[in-house]
């Protein structure tokens, strides 16, 4: 039974392994529930790596005593493979969102293959922003396409439409833009791009759970949207992925391509290959769902305590929202310019270790320098993406955070400026 005095029973904090879900449902199904739960105080967690004690962890997968109970009865009832729990979670979703199809799969990079393939040939080109996560490239590529790195605003750090416009031929096909760290970019200026050079939008949205411009959700805008429940995520299940489109006979090719190509009937109809959701996903996801406005609410008040906070700080800038976005804060990213905060991206890192306070950076190396990319699909020069994957620096933000872990960010992301410009 559930405990509503103390709602969370499993607490990872840190960086968590995606088979450490499994493993500890399976615990809890076999053992006392009781001996695995986790106050929501996170002073002296261990984090993700082994014997990594962290006071304020990047992340924290706080999984409810709702999820347990829904996993556990997954376990019990024999059935694991995807079914009602996955169609349950995908309901949940569409409703939520109003998005008219939610097509569940393995994974956020499984979610990118699947709409990839559903409109590319072999030989076209996509349009992707430089400064994202490999999984955006490698998507292109395994289905068949190939992958063109564009250069990125320099205050949103979004796809730059006019860098992307310059590197167009006669083979592009697709822009898959990304809602990078959360920020969603700005659908009717894309909307225009792609209309005037023929392309469809596949929007990139493993980050933006959430996120909206103008009132309109991403999960809704065509062609397609593709998100990932990674362990990391604003809405997490260890892994998972989905795609959302308002496109009917787009969400039966995907949901087609997910199981081998085969239609109803049994019969295989096009390629396609194993990207199933897993029951024991969908039962958490569609039991995280319900709770998912408090964890988003907490996220965006913990950015604007921190935006506030390091406003006034010389050579350190927050990343630009969107005009009219609601930002999903998957990631708080802070550029630093070492002339005027006094230390670079690192120096800052190291002093927040010291403090017990984790960091992440996002991305040390843009698409356009990845060794696979440089060798096989070279693109020219990305200076802005150069630049910020030297400058940008992620701290903690995620809703497992109180107002008190915010200030405490804070006041040392300051005293390291003020130290390092003494």
């Amino acid at each position: 039974m559930s405990n509503p005095g103390n709602p969370k029973r499993f607490l990872l904090c840190g960086r968590p392994p995606a088979p450490v879900l499994l493993a500890a449902t399976a615990r809890i199904l076999f053992a006392d529930p009781i001996a695995f739960r986790a106050p929501a105080n996170l002073k002296g967690k261990i984090g993700g790596m082994a014997g990594n004690t962290t006071r304020i962890p990047m992340y924290a997968c706080a999984i409810a005593d709702a999820e347990i109970e829904a996993a556990v009865d997954v376990l019990r009832s024999g059935n694991l493979a995807q079914g009602e729990r996955v169609r349950d979670f995908e309901e949940a979703w569409s409703a939520k969102f109003g998005v008219r199809h939610a097509v569940t799969c393995s994974s956020g990079t499984a979610a990118l293959r699947l709409a990839l393939q559903a409109v590319v040939r072999p030989g076209d080109e996509v349009l992707i922003p430089g400064l994202t996560f490999i999984a955006t490239a490698s998507a292109v590529v395994e289905a068949g396409a190939i992958p063109v790195a564009c250069d990125v605003d320099p205050e949103t750090w979004l796809i730059d439409l006019e860098d992307a416009a310059a590197r167009l031929s006669a083979r592009t096909r697709v822009i898959l833009p990304v809602h990078l760290f959360g920020n969603p970019c700005d659908p009717a200026a894309t909307a225009e791009f792609a209309k005037t050079h023929g392309l469809d939008i596949i929007w990139d949205a493993a980050q933006a759970h959430g996120a909206a411009v103008q009132g309109s959700d991403v999960a809704g805008w065509p062609l397609m949207t593709c998100y990932s429940f990674y362990a990391t995520k604003n809405l997490y299940l260890g892994e998972g992925g989905m795609v959302c489109t308002g496109d009917d006979a787009l969400a039966d090719r995907l949901a087609r391509m997910r199981n081998h190509g085969m239609d109803h009937r049994g019969l295989w109809v096009e390629r396609g290959s194993n990207y199933r959701m897993m029951e024991l996903q969908g039962a958490i996801g569609a039991a995280q769902l319900k709770r998912f406005d408090a964890m988003a609410a907490r996220r965006r008040s913990n950015a604007r305590y921190l935006q506030n906070a390091l406003a006034d700080i010389p050579g350190l800038h927050c990343q630009a929202i969107t005009p009219g976005a609601t930002h999903a804060w998957h990631q708080f990213a802070v550029r630093i310019e070492p002339r005027n905060f006094g230390t670079g991206r690192d120096g800052l890192a190291a002093a927040l270790s010291r403090s017990g306070i984790e960091t992440a950076v996002y991305y040390r190396t843009g698409i356009n320098a990845q060794p696979y990319y440089d060798e096989n699909f070279a693109s020219g020069e990305l200076p802005v993406t150069n630049r910020l994957s030297v400058e940008l620096l992620s701290l903690p933000v995620h809703d497992e955070l109180s107002q008190e872990h915010m200030a405490q960010i804070a006041d040392a992301v300051r005293n390291t400026c003020d130290q390092t410009t003494a």
